[in-house]
């Protein structure tokens, strides 16, 4: 076998994948059901893959969050926490079985032409992530973690810290990398997959292992 290479198609892709009744239905749904309803219908629909199906996981979406763009494309089983304080841009792609953790009080804004992969899990409590990013399949933000303090109480009873976790503009993240908690990753930098990011990471620079270090520059000949 040969490798081979082959015209990118998401990330460029300009043409209308929606339909306008979507927006007007969505308008509806919003005006007229409450924000536990919406849920439990987008949950009713989660894993159907018909055109129906997925067109009404639009339109949910739409009534559902703070703002979708356009051409917002969900795959089946696609789970949403807090859907209100989400914001999605123009043309962005969430594969199947991934789940963004918000939180009522929380900030999720995810930019234009962004590609998610399949079994994808944010911790959005406290995430940007800016235009054209690459988030491989199984790839993970951690936005929080446990005090651990007092000592004699459980961890997982201790206070929450929230951490600001920012993904900069064309970042590509490997499959099941680890984004950890205050982590701003550069933009047009590359994570490797399986990489744990417990440090911020410069623009253009390609990180791996576990912690993720610093092992070139893109712009090095």
């Amino acid at each position: 076998m040969t490798t081979r290479e082959i015209i990118a198609t998401f990330g460029k892709q300009k043409a209308p994948i929606g339909m306008a009744w979507e927006k007007d239905c969505a308008a509806w749904l919003r005006d007229t059901h409450s924000k536990e309803t919406l849920n439990e219908m987008f949950a009713n629909i989660r894993d159907g893959e018909s055109p129906m199906d997925l067109a009404m996981r639009r339109a949910l979406m739409h009534a559902m969050c703070r703002h979708v763009g356009e051409d917002i494309q969900i795959g089946p089983g696609v789970v949403l926490k807090h859907p209100e304080t989400m914001e999605f841009g123009d043309r962005v792609f969430i594969g199947a079985q991934a789940m963004i953790q918000g939180r009522y009080d929380g900030t999720c804004k995810i930019g234009n032409q962004v590609w998610i992969g399949p079994q994808a899990y944010f911790d959005a409590r406290d995430l940007v992530m800016e235009d054209y990013v690459g988030w491989g399949p199984g790839a993970k933000v951690l936005g929080s973690s446990h005090t651990g303090d007092p000592i004699d109480v459980p961890i997982i009873a201790t206070n929450l810290i929230i951490k600001p976790v920012v993904i900069g503009y064309s970042a590509d993240i490997g499959v099941n990398s680890v984004i950890l908690p205050g982590v701003h990753v550069g933009a047009n930098s590359i994570v490797g997959a399986g990489a744990v990011v417990t440090h911020d990471v410069p623009e253009y620079a390609v990180v791996a292992g576990v912690p993720a270090k610093v092992i070139r520059s893109r712009r090095d000949k």
